[in-house]
């Protein structure tokens, strides 16, 4: 322990047996609220240890300076999009990069930064290292090292050491700091050094947390710790779920400290000031589904769905390669199934009354912007709350004293615990657990509203891209999306759809039409109001087609990833109507898909473009489909890239030409930049590093763009 005489109080909370004020400034740049979370988090804890630190958003730049800051400073930021910066710190990113400021700017600065991304994006945790890399260029020193934390696998494995060691360095930099020295002792603060990191061989991520309790007071029970909880659906089906088994259940031990409630909620029986719509402080549109759809045929692995927007009433100027988010309520039957579980079903009408608690120990806390004031309590649950939120381990200790069975009590210690962390990953946050799925496997459970608004995030609307052009589509907006199905496994019995997707496609079953290779019912008649959608738009900063005509494009979209694409190749069929004078590079597409004639989306449109000219090469492979020739055919887009390695090089790297991918970012994504880094090796005849950087140096000059997701 880095506080060997930190005890515990009857409270169980972390007491410190003297204060020591150590202040620091704790910035923080967050895009979904995971980073703002943590930051939150360090703030309540450096309270509890006597730390002072000063916390705001990196946007909030008129409340601090970092020009004359002589404190350390912590940030913790996340990565978006195509390793980009979160929207809240593109001022700041973009104010450090400026080439006028000099060497020494930050020579003052000693900092600590803790990076959030995901491996399953190329780019992994990109905005932190960015700013890490430009404030030493800047001449700011470490006093802790760099923490790369992956969601990919799990946070908590990089954030909870890294914070373990964060209070010992912070107090070793303060003490330096005020005695005068330039900078504190490297050996003794970089206590994890290259921690998270994981392009470094001896990073350490061997885990650990300083904000725990040690439950001495809670020794295993194995007489309860099997023991199946009253209630028809208890255990049940969540059988790995709920059933305690050694050595955890033998084991002492360690859990997150009670997070400190800070909402008060009154539930008021007057008219709720609210409507059926979003809320939202952006631009959101509420459009017409002039037509849906289906692509994909019945016997299909995934059913794809294309929907039309209208548009027309409403001012969205959008480009090829935007996006735009679709803002989806949550599903109403598991609203009521919440809310009945809850014992509130018969108050589903009432206002929300939320104020702060006046005896919070919480001292950055703040009412839920995202809740609108006086709104219903089933409008709470609808639009406001992300029910379906895999719960963190903090929620499931705070669910602990909400929990009145004693094996129950027992088990949800474990799946929060230090020790309990492989089976928290496996039970809860690999099947993607939400809070009804806990609900529903313990019944002895019964959490207060207040909880559940300071524990559940916020519901964020789902982004798509834009599958169309304005200029081909005067006033219409389509975009593509496959409904997302979670089918029953061990962990998690219960089968589901996607949040929006299964919102969308119940909304547009009723006029769903089939393309005419694909049998089907035809759309009901008689219905005079189409279903709408809530929709803001998305600009992309850079994934649009080049200015120039003449530079050649190769674009890679199996599946859906297409979508985009179908957009691009409008456009320019509408730009070569224009200007047929002009001379226009080539176009490649590479697309995908397991069978050509269940899955082929858009292939009359492509094959359109292909006879005019607009498209000059259309690249397919089949990867369930058997070969009926001697020579195997590519079964990945990756390897019909191989195949025509030469003329990707060609464009490349003698064209400078453009490089766009859209897809799945877990397996095509990486598969293709492997890809695309042998083939660069290959044309060059250079070793891997080097092509590596070719490569790096494409996404720099922003000819090598990525739309895609997780």
């Amino acid at each position: 322990m880095l506080f060997p005489s930190i005890i515990l109080d009857e409270e169980r909370t972390l007491v410190m047996p003297c204060e020591v004020k150590n202040r620091f400034l704790l910035l923080y740049g967050s895009q979904r609220g995971q980073a703002k979370s943590i930051a939150e988090e360090i703030h309540d804890q450096a309270e509890r240890l006597g730390f002072v630190a000063d916390i705001y958003c990196l946007s909030q730049n008129e409340r601090y300076n970092l020009e004359k800051e002589t404190a350390p400073v912590v940030f913790i930021v996340s990565t978006t999009g195509d390793g980009e910066p979160p929207d809240a710190a593109l001022s700041f990113v973009k104010g450090i990069k400026k080439k006028t400021l000099a060497s020494d700017h930050f020579e003052h600065m000693h900092y600590a930064l803790l990076a959030l991304g995901d491996t399953n994006y190329p780019n992994f945790c990109n905005c932190g290292k960015t700013i890490d890399r430009r404030l030493q260029e800047l001449g700011a020193k470490h006093f802790y090292a760099t923490g790369h934390a992956d969601d990919g696998v799990g946070l908590e494995i990089v954030v909870d050491p890294w914070i373990e060691g964060l209070w010992e360095a912070v107090r070793k930099a303060s003490e330096m700091f005020a005695s005068g020295q330039e900078k504190p002792d490297r050996a003794k603060t970089d206590l994890n050094k290259n921690l998270g990191n994981p392009d470094e061989p001896n990073a350490d991520k061997s885990g650990g947390n300083l904000n725990v309790q040690l439950l001495t007071l809670c020794d295993p029970v194995p007489e309860l710790s099997n023991a199946e909880p009253k209630g028809e659906q208890a255990g049940a089906v969540y059988t790995f779920l709920t059933r305690s088994f050694p050595p955890l259940s033998e084991s002492t031990l360690n859990i997150p400290t009670l997070p400190p409630p800070f909402i008060e909620v009154r539930l008021v029986d007057t008219s709720p000031q609210e409507n059926n719509a979003p809320f939202s402080k952006e631009a959101v549109f509420h459009v017409p589904v002039s037509r849906a759809v289906r692509l994909t045929r019945e016997d299909a692995v995934k059913t794809a769905l294309s929907l039309e927007l209208d548009i027309s009433e409403h001012q969205i100027d959008y480009q090829p390669g935007d996006s735009f988010d679709v803002h989806c309520p949550n599903s109403g039957a598991e609203v009521d199934e919440l809310l009945q579980r809850l014992g509130l079903a018969h108050q589903k009408a009432c206002s929300v009354q939320l104020q702060l608690r006046a005896d919070t120990k919480k001292k950055v806390a703040q009412i839920p912007s995202y809740i609108p004031e006086g709104c219903s309590l089933q409008y709470l649950f609808t639009w406001c709350l992300e029910i379906r939120s895999v719960p963190k381990k903090a929620f499931l200790r705070s669910l602990v004293d909400c929990t009145s069975h004693p094996a129950e009590k027992r088990r949800l210690q474990e799946l929060c615990s230090k020790q309990g962390s492989a089976e928290y990953n496996c039970f809860v946050r690999d099947p993607g657990l939400c809070l009804l799925d806990l609900l529903r496997a313990f019944t002895s459970c019964m959490p207060p509203l207040s909880l559940l608004i300071e524990h559940l995030p916020k519901l964020q609307p789902r982004s798509y891209s834009a599958a169309s052009s304005s200029l081909y589509h005067p006033g219409k907006l389509h975009f593509v999306f496959n409904i997302v199905e979670f089918p029953v496994c061990a962990e998690r019995p219960i089968p589901r759809r996607g949040v929006c997707t299964g919102w969308l496609a119940d909304m547009v079953s009723p006029v769903l039409q089939m393309p005419a290779r694909v049998p089907g019912p035809e759309p009901k008649a008689g219905l005079v109001t189409p279903p709408k959608v809530f929709v803001s738009l998305r600009t992309s900063s850079a994934f649009h087609l080049p200015a120039d005509f003449n530079v050649p494009i190769i674009m890679v979209g199996p599946g859906t990833g297409v979508a985009p694409f179908i957009g691009f190749l409008q456009y320019r069929e509408k730009q070569r109507q224009e200007n047929k004078e002009a001379a226009f590079g080539e176009t490649w597409l590479f697309f995908g898909c397991r069978h050509k004639d269940r899955e082929f989306l858009f292939r009359e449109q492509l094959e359109h473009f292909v006879a005019n000219g607009t498209l000059t090469h259309l690249k397919v492979c089949f990867s369930r489909d058997a070969s009926d020739e001697e020579e195997p055919r590519p079964k990945y887009v990756q390897h019909n890239l191989h195949l025509h390695a030469q003329q990707v090089g060609n464009i490349l790297l003698k064209q400078n030409g453009y490089f766009y991918v859209c897809g799945d970012a877990k397996n095509m994504a990486k598969d293709l930049n492997e890809a695309l880094i042998e083939i660069v090796g290959k044309e060059l005849q250079v070793e891997k590093l080097e092509a590596m950087k070719i490569v790096a140096g494409l996404r720099e000059e922003k000819r090598y763009l990525q739309d895609i997701w997780s």
